[in-house]
């Protein structure tokens, strides 16, 4: 009887046993080694509109840096468009350049130069504080991550004969009522070379004429407070956020950046972009994805033979008047100008604006 008991003992140990082992691998199989069984893993959320910061690389005289988006800013979409196809508030808040997304990213040093020529092919200048102005007589020359405030002609003037100036993530301003013409400042950036040069992530204000120049890449920008005053004629100075004359013989490219000319019509307002053929024929000029405010009108097109004008996806701000500018959006616009495209501008209230034909 004892022998009998311990066999059905044993036998019952050994059942319990194998029932264990079975649920282990039945658990194993549906659970554990089975990926759809997991939880599944969310990805951390990131902000939309922001891009990852850049890592700052420091220019040399041998090899300037390619432009990096500053940190926070957001990167234009491949239209170039900054903002939504619907209604849009401000610059800042609808994706375009503000005071936010400009200007320098480290610590300056402060730098009483005056106005300072500049000589060295290759030159970097990173870090300035710079109290005067930079006269640009070399190639390849490169401004970054400074601040610039002048009293005199200009912020920075590449001269004739020279190329390959890059001015980026710099602040460019003047002291009212300090400056040569009549107590005013006339350009920030102004480009008398015969070549390209590249303007971006910077912050620029004070200047009546802030950017001028015929052929240049403009991006990333934030021009504002244009300030107004009588030149030395007694008269008032036109005040536009981009100008060019005519005649260039390469191509003028603006693409997202902010241009503000909240100057009133009565002290010399002219526009937020001002292509005028005062010096020569408006030709191949790039305008895409800008927010555009203020002027007479927000934008002269180029006029009567103006070829090339490519005016797309902007965005016309309501800020300062009704209709962008005092009088309009637009003028001067070619409609049958060779190569002129006019395609996705808009009012920030979501309006399409077509330009008025011309006489």
């Amino acid at each position: 009887m004892t022998q009998h008991r311990r066999r059905l003992g044993a036998w019952l140990l050994a059942g319990v046993v194998l029932a264990v082992v079975l649920t282990l691998y039945q658990a194993d199989r549906t659970g554990v080694s089975d990926p759809a069984a997991a939880p599944p893993v969310t990805p951390t959320a990131v902000p939309s509109g922001t891009a990852a910061p850049a890592p700052t690389a420091t220019p040399s005289p041998s090899a300037t840096p390619s432009p990096t988006p500053s940190p926070g800013s957001a990167e234009p979409s491949p239209s170039g468009s900054g903002g939504p196809a619907s209604s849009c508030t401000s610059p800042g808040a609808c994706g375009f350049p503000d005071e936010n997304s400009t200007g320098p990213r480290i610590a300056l040093e402060r730098h009483d130069t005056g106005n300072m020529s500049v000589k060295k092919d290759g030159t970097v200048i990173k870090g300035w504080d710079i109290r005067g102005s930079l006269d640009v007589y070399a190639n390849d020359v490169t401004v970054i991550d400074s601040r610039i405030t002048s009293t005199n002609w200009w912020g920075i003037n590449l001269r004739p004969g020279f190329s390959g100036l890059k001015v980026l993530h710099t602040t460019i301003t003047a002291v009212p009522g300090k400056g040569p013409d009549n107590g005013g400042v006339n350009y920030a950036v102004s480009n008398m070379g015969g070549s390209s040069v590249e303007v971006g992530w910077c912050d620029i204000s004070v200047f009546g004429n802030a950017l001028s120049m015929g052929q240049g890449d403009l991006h990333d920008n934030y021009v504002h407070e244009l300030v107004a005053f009588r030149n030395q004629g007694g008269e008032w100075q036109h005040t536009d956020a981009v100008i060019s004359g005519g005649g260039n013989k390469g191509r003028l490219i603006l693409r997202h950046n902010t241009l503000l000319n909240s100057t009133p019509v009565d002290r010399g307002a002219t526009a937020a972009v001002g292509l005028f053929a005062d010096t020569g024929v408006v030709s191949s000029v790039v305008v895409d994805g800008n927010w555009l405010a203020g002027g007479a009108y927000a934008l002269y097109g180029g006029g009567p033979g103006a070829t090339g004008i490519q005016v797309t996806d902007n965005v016309f701000s309501t800020q300062y008047h009704p209709g962008a500018g005092a009088y309009g959006p637009v003028a001067a616009w070619n409609a049958g100008g060779a190569g002129n495209v006019w395609k996705g501008n808009r009012m920030s209230d979501g309006r399409p604006v077509t330009p008025e034909p011309t006489g």
